[in-house]
């Protein structure tokens, strides 16, 4: 089966899942900083084409996409000099007057199937101005005109609930022609509610949502803790800790289907796994041998292979991009700090120093940067620290910042701070300009995990 079956069937599984298993504590984003400061963009509402209201306000979503990512702030609806359904009718002196440089604009359609059709066209207004919004070529003598200061358009025909998928679609598209990164609208996130003991006979949630929050879904509820979910490279498996049997032990949990498979029962700690890059081995943190060490299993055989040998905790591993080396915090030099060990040779290399402590790390998709919590003066805040010369930049001012997970393109990190004595998830791009937080209407949220491209 084709992944972008399987990722249609997990939308309606999801979907299916939702109606039964509905979560109570819905996220809801808020941005505290780092608008203002972003490239100004205008997406213009859709014109609809059709009876009654739109199952949902696909321009909306694309302005809260753009809007999120950190990089994009789109100019509100009365500063717009017009309201355009496609490039024929934009006034590109109007446009240009705003200090917009880029609009898009499209339109809804109802058609007689029932169905939708969805066209946009992203336009760059500066050369739309220039052109007369058409430019000329010459081609075999003759004068052609190519629209290129199009630069993305689409059409496409789609089912009631389809709305605010194909919003993160078109959402991607203008992302990656405007930066030339690829965009995460499309991403998933799993994180773990925790509720009151004393109302819920069930207190502990894993969970999985939109990027954003919405759409919720509750994979599996207990009645003690459950921890450190981590997605598979295909994003169709979740691994996470769980203790409802009164120890902790590790599970793969399959997202279409739920059903799941116990990894470890080992005696101690069974924590923090981790899948590799090929989806073929989980990393983790196993005591059976005594000390918290790093362990590698291989997922089909269930074989293990101890990676560290030392007197000390070695705990929180993470893979590099190229599945060569792990990443692990380590108390060897006295505090925690970070290494990395080559799975191939066993050599471990220390890649931390500043600050008085540096723990929970994980390596950037490209592999330039590690994103860490870094304590320093008694504080424990995000950072971000290049690997080649170890220069540090603290990205967040949150409290108790904790659990790092990076976008799957690099652009943005989710991890769990306390806000008001709650802990709730928070965002912060990787240059530290823009953050968010993403307070539960009920409950303590923890243990963020970004899911890989599903599309």
């Amino acid at each position: 089966m084709g992944k972008f079956v399987r990722i249609k069937l997990l939308i309606g599984a999801l979907a299916l899942i939702c109606s039964t298993f509905a979560v109570q504590a819905k996220l809801q984003l808020v941005i505290t900083e780092g608008v203002d400061a972003a490239r100004p963009i205008a997406i213009v509402p859709f014109k609809w084409r059709g009876d009654g209201l739109l199952p949902e306000n696909i321009d909306r979503v694309i302005t809260d996409n753009m809007r999120r990512s950190g990089k994009f702030n789109p100019i509100t609806m009365s500063t717009m000099p017009q309201f355009p359904a496609s490039d024929a009718d934009v006034n590109y002196a109007s446009w240009a007057a705003t200090g917009v440089d880029t609009i898009l604009v499209g339109s809804v359609e109802m058609q007689a199937d029932g169905r939708y059709q969805v066209t946009y066209e992203l336009i760059d207004v500066l050369r739309g101005q220039i052109t007369g919004g058409n430019a000329q070529t010459l081609v075999d003598g003759q004068l052609q005109y190519n629209n290129d200061h199009i630069i993305a358009r689409g059409s496409s025909f789609i089912g009631e609930d389809d709305f605010r998928q194909h919003a993160h679609q078109i959402s991607d598209a203008i992302y990656e022609q405007l930066t030339g990164e690829r965009g995460a609208f499309q991403t998933r996130l799993a994180y773990v509610i925790v509720r009151d003991r004393e109302v819920h006979e069930l207190p502990f949630q894993l969970v999985i949502s939109d990027y954003d929050g919405a759409n919720e879904t509750r994979l599996l509820s207990s009645p003690e803790p459950l921890m450190s979910p981590s997605w598979s490279p295909d994003g169709e498996q979740l691994a996470y800790v769980s203790f409802e049997n009164k120890r902790p032990q590790i599970f793969i949990q399959d997202i279409y289907t739920t059903s799941r498979t116990r990894m470890t029962d080992f005696p101690g700690i069974n924590g923090a796994p981790v899948f590799s890059p090929d989806g073929k081995q989980l990393a983790m943190v196993l005591s059976k041998d005594g000390n918290p060490e790093i362990y590698v299993m291989d997922i089909a055989t269930r074989d293990l292979r101890r990676i560290t040998r030392h007197r000390s905790v070695d705990t929180e591993p993470s893979w590099t991009p190229d599945g060569k080396s792990l990443i692990f915090s380590s108390e060897r030099g006295g505090k925690p700090q970070i290494y990395r060990v080559n799975l191939a040779t066993g050599r471990v290399h220390r890649l931390t120093y500043e600050g008085e402590m540096n723990l929970g790390a994980s390596v950037t998709p490209n592999g330039e940067d590690l994103v860490l919590v870094n304590r320093t003066n008694g504080d424990y805040h995000i950072a971000r620290q290049r690997i080649t010369d170890g220069a540090i930049q603290v990205l967040t001012r949150t409290y108790l910042d904790e659990s790092a997970s990076i976008a799957p393109n690099g652009s943005m990190i989710i991890y769990s701070a306390l806000h008001e004595g709650k802990q709730v998830l928070s965002l912060v791009s990787l240059d530290g300009r823009f953050k968010a937080r993403l307070p539960a209407a009920d409950g303590q949220v923890k243990s963020p995990s970004w899911s890989p491209f599903l599309f």
